[in-house]
């Protein structure tokens, strides 16, 4: 076997994949909540002890782990805070629920910030409780509730084989991260429960999430401004509104999105497939761009690709302008399966802005209800096709 680079080296040290006598893969001091007080019997508000053994582990030097056996543990809001002194890893392997009351105007359940080498893990469960939230969520659209997991400028990082049921807003959101790895996820919330993301991404880069199921009422990985570089492959999407990029332009002073991957993945009675969407009005320009979706199942999917760059709230701004978001690089490949509207491809660029350099390759999706086979449509789309075209493409 030829040399591994010292680069991988560091990589499979980092997340240890390598086993070694070395100082760097020293076994790992146990913090067990339930020796500082924290109380399995799903009453008990745990986050004064949680944080007080967060903080004991971030400032010892070395390894350390953060235990949570099995049981049921209540937990208000925490925030747990680095910079650490070495390795932290967060094991949950019993169930954290939160308070079933709204919270109001509370954003956050449970979030890391600021850390560097956090490993997330334990095959446990984060319970947001948000039914009871929800029917208050659908009256006013304005409500903030708080995302069950965040992360705040966390880098070099990974969270895997973890469960996250009935958020009272997002599942997940990573801000200002950099080189994370998520994994074995698998998300759960009703098709209703409003606005209950799977994962979102902003500000953040190189993020890379595989082998996950996520079935929510809203998106199941959304990009937001400033994603660049994220990879999600084998990921099984539904119920939900699919994977998006956006929405974008309605916020002075948002980044460019650019460079994703999408591979290998299912979506299953969702509402869309694959979307790109910008704001109308108000819109303010940035640039979109370097998408590749790739080697996709759509089954039973009402939109399976689509570019919608009208995108607005027509209750606060009844006149639409045309998006100043630029659409451009955006390659489809291998995408096959059924459509449950009649216009499988959808692409409504700007005006202002067309979209360019869109690519159709390999494209195979049937339609079989009402007004004739699939079709697609496009308004003001600059691009390609090459090979099979099911529907006959529109560019």
């Amino acid at each position: 076997m030829g040399l591994i680079p010292i680069s991988l080296v560091l990589f499979l040290h980092i997340f240890g994949l390598i086993v070694s006598t070395s100082p760097l893969h020293a076994q790992a001091k146990v913090f067990n909540v339930v020796n500082y007080g924290a109380k399995a019997n799903d009453k008990t508000d745990n986050s004064a002890v949680f944080l007080k053994v967060w903080n004991a582990a971030c400032e010892e030097e070395g390894k350390k782990e953060i235990l949570i056996p099995a049981g049921v543990f209540r937990t208000g809001p925490v925030k747990m805070n680095g910079p650490c002194k070495g390795q932290m890893l967060f094991n949950n392997r019993g169930v954290l629920r939160a308070p079933s009351d709204p919270q109001l105007q509370v954003r956050e359940w449970i979030t890391f910030q600021y850390i560097d080498g956090l490993t997330v893990h334990g095959l446990g469960t984060f319970d947001g409780q948000g039914a009871y939230s929800w029917s208050y969520k659908k009256t006013s659209k304005y409500l903030v509730l708080p995302d069950t997991l965040r992360f705040h400028f966390v880098n070099n990082s990974m969270v895997h084989h973890l469960r996250l049921i009935d958020s009272k807003g997002i599942h997940m959101m990573f801000y200002g991260c950099y080189n994370i790895y998520v994994d074995h996820i698998h998300i759960s919330a009703p098709g209703d429960s409003p606005n209950t993301d799977g994962i979102h991404i902003a500000l953040s880069s190189n993020i890379h999430i595989s082998y996950s199921t996520i079935g929510t009422g809203d998106d199941c990985i959304a990009l937001l401004s400033g994603a660049r570089n994220v990879n999600v492959s084998h990921v099984n999407c539904g119920p939900g509104h699919g994977i998006s990029v956006g929405s974008l332009g309605n916020t002075q002073g948002e980044e460019d999105v650019t460079g994703l991957l999408v591979q290998s993945c299912m979506f299953t009675g969702t509402l869309n497939g694959v979307r790109i969407k910008t704001w109308a009005n108000p819109s303010f320009p940035l640039t979109a761009s370097s998408f590749t979706f790739q080697d996709l199942i759509m089954n039973n999917v009402y939109n399976p690709i689509i570019i919608d760059q009208e995108y607005s709230d027509l209750s606060t701004y009844p006149e639409q302008g045309s998006s100043q978001v630029q659409i451009r690089d955006v390659k489809y490949i291998n995408i096959r399966g059924n459509s449950m509207s009649q216009v499988a491809i959808n692409f409504l660029c700007s005006e202002f802005k067309p979209c360019q350099n869109l690519e159709l390759n390999n494209i195979n999706l049937d339609y079989h209800g009402r007004g004739g086979p699939a079709k697609a449509d496009c308004t003001f789309a600059n691009g390609v096709a090459y090979g099979t075209q099911n529907p006959p493409s529109c560019l």
